[in-house]
C-alpha cells in the first residue's frame, strides 16, 4: 500500500509516463517459474495502475533506448552490461549519483527527452 500510494501521488503530477517494454524473459539460467510470474504480475500492476489514472504511457524497447545513448552492440551480458550502461549515464549526469537500478531510468530519460525535442 505504501509503495502504491507514492507511485499514485507522484503519477498524479505527471501527464506522460514512459516505461520500457519488457518481454516475458526473467534473469539467467535456471530462474524459477515463479519470478518470471511475479515479474509479469508487478508490470501488470504498474500498467493497470496508469491506466486507471488515464495517464499516457510510452513505452520503449531496451535496443531503443540504448541506441539513443550509444550503448554499443550488447556484447556483455548481466552485471557487466549493466555497469556499462551506468557509466554512461554517469557520463551523461555527472552530478547525480547513478546506480546500477537508476541508470536505465536514466537511459529512458534520455531516449524520451530526444524523442521529444525534435
Amino acid at each position: 500500500g505504501d509503495i502504491r500510494d507514492v507511485l499514485i501521488n507522484w503519477l498524479a503530477q505527471s501527464d506522460v509516463v514512459y516505461l520500457e517494454k519488457v518481454g516475458g524473459y526473467v534473469g539467467g539460467k535456471g530462474a524459477p517459474g515463479s519470478a518470471m510470474f511475479n515479474f509479469g504480475y508487478n508490470v501488470g500492476y504498474l500498467h493497470g495502475l496508469i491506466a486507471s489514472m488515464n495517464i499516457r504511457m510510452i513505452e520503449v524497447t531496451p535496443q531503443r533506448w540504448q541506441k539513443t545513448i550509444g550503448a554499443g552492440n550488447k556484447a556483455t551480458h548481466g552485471t557487466k552490461w549493466k555497469a556499462h550502461l551506468k557509466q554512461l549515464a554517469q557520463q551523461r549526469q555527472p552530478g547525480i549519483l547513478i546506480t546500477l537500478k537508476t541508470a536505465d531510468a536514466l537511459g529512458i530519460m534520455t531516449w524520451a527527452t530526444q524523442k521529444w525535442a525534435a
